[in-house]
């Protein structure tokens, strides 16, 4: 199994440290993603703006959590399955939901299941989902800019999907949950 450097603030190359210690800021440590993607300053600090962005989305916190767990469901990323799981229950989602989209199921939530639908077609026509996709979308009661909130949000979490898959990243100890198996020392599977 290979894994890249797992960085903290100390070892990361310096045109990661900004980018890291604000993490740190924001979040209270450095994640064990940010700590890999910090190898590449380019990528994490990419990264990071994408999804310091897509928190201003005009979906509401529990409706990013959806697409973020649909995408990383899709993607078997057991590492952003697990931190949008606790990012999920955080903004409020409720179990069902919850245990839905870690199953690849739809919520029983209209307008989530809406919602994740058009997610999981993004992802899995590659962004083509076709007109009518699109249009059936906004005829739901979505907006054009949520259209464009869902892309932003496939491309946050297809670059930490596969940079999971890449390097095997570590689960923290805050994403260990024994209803899915998974502990602190889980790696992510490949």
């Amino acid at each position: 199994m290979t894994r890249l450097p797992l960085h903290t603030l100390e070892s990361a190359p310096e045109g990661s440290r900004a980018a890291l210690e604000a993490s740190a800021k924001a979040w209270g440590f450095v994640s064990n993603l940010h700590g890999t993607l910090a190898e590449s300053p380019a990528a994490l600090v990419g990264y990071d703006t994408l999804f310091a962005g897509i928190a201003k989305s005009t979906l509401t916190p529990v409706e990013q959590q959806v697409v973020f767990l649909t995408v990383s469901t899709f993607h078997d990323c057991s590492y952003c399955t697990a931190g949008h799981t606790y990012l999920a229950r955080a903004a409020g989602m409720d179990e069902d939901s919850l245990r839905a989209l870690r199953a690849e199921a739809l919520p029983a939530d209209p307008r989530l299941a809406i919602l994740s639908d058009f997610a999981r077609k993004v992802v899995e026509t590659r962004g083509n989902p076709g007109d009518a996709a699109v249009g059936g979308f906004i005829a739901a009661g979505f907006t054009t800019a949520n259209v464009l909130d869902v892309v932003a949000m496939v491309a946050a979490k297809t670059i930490s999907n596969y940079v999971n898959h890449l390097t095997h990243t570590p689960l923290e100890g805050f994403m260990s949950d024994p209803a899915l198996g998974w502990t602190k020392s889980t790696p992510v599977a490949a």
